[in-house]
């Protein structure tokens, strides 16, 4: 495959990881407004731990398996693509059922560490998932094994577009059929089963098309330690890497359900109060799915800088990740955090919660932050000390759940939230600037802090003039539509009149750079 059939199809592949992303965080908007608080704070506690069980399962897997059959395909080695492929499947299957089986059997179990019975049909439909999810991922990692990212590109966009469908039809569905919040959560649950199964189906008819194997030696139990062996040997650290960040997502999920039965809540009531603390995550997780996508094509180029003893090249493209991250982070959680009241009322019908949503709104800046640092350093090959990072401060947060929560109640979740992303952020900073040294703060970095700042109180001002109590919710969606109008304008003049960005930052952009027409200087004349 060629060079630039291979780019193509790895921006094929980061396209499809934005879409699925960003498809996979908007949908619980729909979702709460369909089934209400009580059955997104269900989901919003039981997703966390299946995407937990899932990584363990399958983070590693497709990337371990593309390089495996890279190298052997480089030096020639046909027998060995199948026996990796072989092997790989026999894991996935095995893997699947294990994982599969121990969530089922200790589904009540698990049910009653997040927060009670109200879980439980949850945890049930959405181990089935399980089953199929790691044998999918054999496949998307054999394709990109062969460079060919189309096919993991397609199938993680489908995947995500069939189970949001079913999710939201499920939920139209039950709620309308009158049915309990705890069946109505554990339907929703369904269309992540039938996501990955459709997804598999793809992949699976797709492998036989292209017919890849184009040798089947004989394959015994020596061949499968061997690659066994060799597939964990790769694989492991990246699960390990993978999971990290979703440890703070559990840790909510383990703890903040319980505080808040131990201060009086029942479970509808807890289960509705994690359900406005939802709201707050899905917005956060828009916002941060938007700042990865200018952030992430970055990383890979970081590991060849170093990989070429080129530290001064690194620290350069870490400075741009960095300009990236402030130019997007600061005005998205500035701006979400002064029109929280609009936006709580136009996307989810009430104004419940806008105190907590106000405060998971500041730690966008800081999650999108931690997310740029965590993922630089494992670039920078400190995937260990990135680990690390987050394992202390998910400890951190424990102690603060239950003492903020304990005090505070869903506030205190926030809080939390923000703190611990903050102490992230810092720490990740201190580990890079020992690895690759270079001016982490800049002018440039103030004029877009403070153009922030400066747009969020005129938004503030302009709300103070113009209240919004009694509108219905179509005019304050247009009220809404104006202000973050207004807001873009005045962050985009200010940035642009206090020279924090210039045409050369703007043709660096990913994805933006396409927009911009490069400026030819005249030669000058001898």
């Amino acid at each position: 495959m060629s060079k630039s059939t291979f780019l193509k199809g790895a921006i094929w592949l980061t396209i499809a990881t934005f879409l699925s992303k960003l498809l996979g965080s908007a949908f619980r908007i729909p979702l709460q407004n369909i089934a209400g608080d009580e059955v997104l704070g269900i989901f919003s506690v039981v997703y966390p731990v299946y995407m937990t069980i899932l990584i363990i399962t399958v983070a590693g897997i497709p990337l371990a398996i593309s390089k495996l059959i890279s190298t052997a395909r480089a030096e020639g080695r046909t027998d060995d693509i199948y026996f990796i492929y072989r092997t790989s499947t026999i894991l996935g299957i095995f893997t699947g059922l294990l994982s599969f089986i121990l969530m089922f059997v200790f589904a009540e179990k698990v049910a009653g560490q997040l927060g009670g019975s109200l879980v439980t049909y949850s945890v049930i439909v959405v181990s089935f998932t399980l089953i199929f999810a790691p044998y999918m991922a054999v496949f998307r990692g054999f394709f990109q094994g062969f460079d060919d990212m189309i096919p993991t590109a397609i199938s993680q966009v489908l995947e995500q577009f069939v189970r949001v469908i079913i999710i939201l039809a499920a939920a139209v569905y039950l709620t309308n059929q009158a049915y309990s919040t705890d069946i109505v959560a554990g339907g929703v649950m369904i269309g992540s089963v039938v996501g990955v199964i459709i997804s598999l189906i793809y992949l699976r008819i797709i492998f036989a098309k292209r017919k890849l194997l184009a040798q089947r030696p004989r394959y015994n139990l020596q061949q499968f330690k061997v690659w066994t062996k060799r597939i964990l040997i790769v694989s492991l650290p990246i699960c390990f890497g993978a999971l990290t960040m979703a440890l703070l997502n559990v840790v909510d999920s383990l703890t903040v359900p319980r505080q808040l039965a131990a201060i009086g809540n029942t479970e509808q009531e807890l289960t509705a109060l994690y359900g406005i603390y939802g709201r707050g995550q899905a917005l956060v997780q828009i916002a941060v799915v938007f700042a990865s996508a200018l952030i992430l094509p970055l990383i890979p180029a970081i590991t060849k800088a170093l990989a070429e003893r080129k530290p001064e090249q690194a620290a350069t493209i870490i400075d741009k990740a960095t300009t990236f991250t402030h130019i997007t982070s600061w005005p998205v959680a500035i701006g979400l955090a002064v029109v929280t009241l609009p936006v709580n009322y136009v996307l989810f019908g009430d104004t419940l919660g806008s105190d907590v949503i106000f405060i998971l709104s500041l730690s966008a800046l800081f999650t999108s932050f931690s997310v740029l640092t965590t993922g630089v350093l494992q670039g920078a090959n400190r995937e260990r000390a990135a680990a690390i990072v987050v394992l202390v401060f998910s400890i951190v947060k424990v102690v603060l759940n239950i003492i903020l929560v304990g005090q505070y109640g869903i506030m205190g979740a926030a809080v939390s939230t923000l703190i611990t992303y903050i102490l992230i952020t810092i720490a990740n900073m201190v580990v890079l600037n020992q690895t690759i040294p270079f001016g982490w703060v800049k002018r440039a970095h103030f004029v877009f802090a403070g153009s922030s700042l400066v747009m969020g109180s005129v938004l503030v001002l302009i709300q103070w003039l113009f209240g919004t109590e009694g509108w219905s919710r179509g005019l304050t969606s247009i009220y809404l539509t104006f202000l973050i109008g207004v807001g873009a304008i005045i962050y985009g003049g200010l940035i642009i009149l206090l020279k924090g960005i210039d045409r050369d930052m703007l043709q660096s952009l990913p994805f933006v750079s396409k927009f911009i027409k490069p400026v030819n200087k005249p030669e000058r004349m001898s």
